[in-house]
């Protein structure tokens, strides 16, 4: 069976996350140590004990969740002697997962992407004042619908898709008013439901240059190896073997589209047969379900988690 290991993004955070982990496994504790000095912060005292609106701002949130799928993937190599280059054909992730994709696969160094994310969240926050963007999400609407809805509610504002989450889920991102707008369009083009979403920014969405040209200058000073397994890129749905061209693919990732259902659907193309989510909550696992019934989906984020998906490998 083909497998690819995928790895979740923003909105899998949750108080408590790690902790089982850190508590099993000292291979997890060192993760989420390298962490906390990396960021000069106890990081893993937030992820813990919370509160969760502290865990919830986004500078915290991206390298919390990168911590978590790094503390669940050196635990399946160490402890259960699962190498990825083995068992994978590709390694993907959602947005800020991307980050933890490449450090599974070697490309970026730990602390480095603790860093990035961290510069990541901070500046994807202030590339727009508060309250000036927003996001939404548009249900029942295929991808090609939600772009004429966003393109129609822009009236000379920013208003784009953001995120292809998966058939009849779709995110657009822009100044809030545009946004607004697209909600009362996407009801009378057919959709489900079009709600604004609780997001503290306007991600994947042009008004985001300020963030990329800050990600572009750190990216820069980054050290980048060649994956040891291909990574499937948001930005490109396609797969992606040369440091290089992943170094650029994550600065158009803040602006650009991520294209998670066609980055499924490349990878299923390719006989992939079993996506296993590795990190925080089951996001993806549902995603997967929703792009096609086909695949199978497996999760490790918990120690019983990570025995019973060793046992079936």
């Amino acid at each position: 069976m083909k497998r690819a290991f995928v790895f979740p993004g923003q909105g899998s955070q949750a108080v408590g996350m790690g902790k089982e982990l850190a508590e099993a496994f000292s291979v997890a504790r060192e993760v989420f140590e390298e962490v906390d000095e990396a960021l000069g912060q106890k990081l893993s005292m937030l992820m813990f004990e919370g509160p969760i609106d502290e865990l919830t701002l986004t500078e915290n949130a991206q390298p919390a969740l990168m911590a978590v799928s790094t503390a669940v993937t050196r635990v399946l190599q160490n402890e259960g002697n699962l190498s990825l280059s083995d068992h994978a054909s590709f390694v993907a992730g959602h947005s800020l997962g991307e980050y933890s994709a490449l450090t599974a696969v070697g490309t970026v160094e730990l602390a480095d992407a603790a860093r990035l994310l961290k510069l990541r969240g901070q500046s994807m926050q202030q590339a727009v004042p508060v309250g000036e963007g927003a996001m939404a999400a548009l249900l029942g609407l295929d991808f090609e619908d939600a772009q004429a809805v966003a393109e129609e509610a822009a009236q000379g504002e920013i208003c784009s898709a953001a995120n292809d989450n998966a058939p009849g889920q779709v995110v657009v991102s822009g100044h809030k008013a545009a946004v607004e707008r697209s909600l009362d369009i996407a009801k009378a083009k057919g959709a489900k439901r079009a709600v604004l979403l609780p997001v503290s920014a306007p991600f994947h969405c042009s008004l985001m240059a300020p963030a990329a040209d800050a990600m572009a200058e750190a990216l820069a000073a980054v050290t980048f190896k060649s994956p040891s397994v291909p990574v499937v890129c948001n930005v490109s749905a396609d797969m992606v073997t040369g440091p290089e061209a992943i170094r650029e693919y994550l600065v158009q990732q803040v602006t650009g589209v991520v294209r998670w259902r066609e980055s499924v659907l490349y990878m299923r193309a390719n006989e992939v047969e079993q996506l296993i989510e590795l990190g925080a909550g089951k996001v993806l696992s549902g995603l997967n379900r929703r792009i096609d019934r086909d695949l199978t989906s497996a999760n490790a984020g918990t120690p019983e988690e990570i025995e019973n998906l060793l046992k079936s490998l």
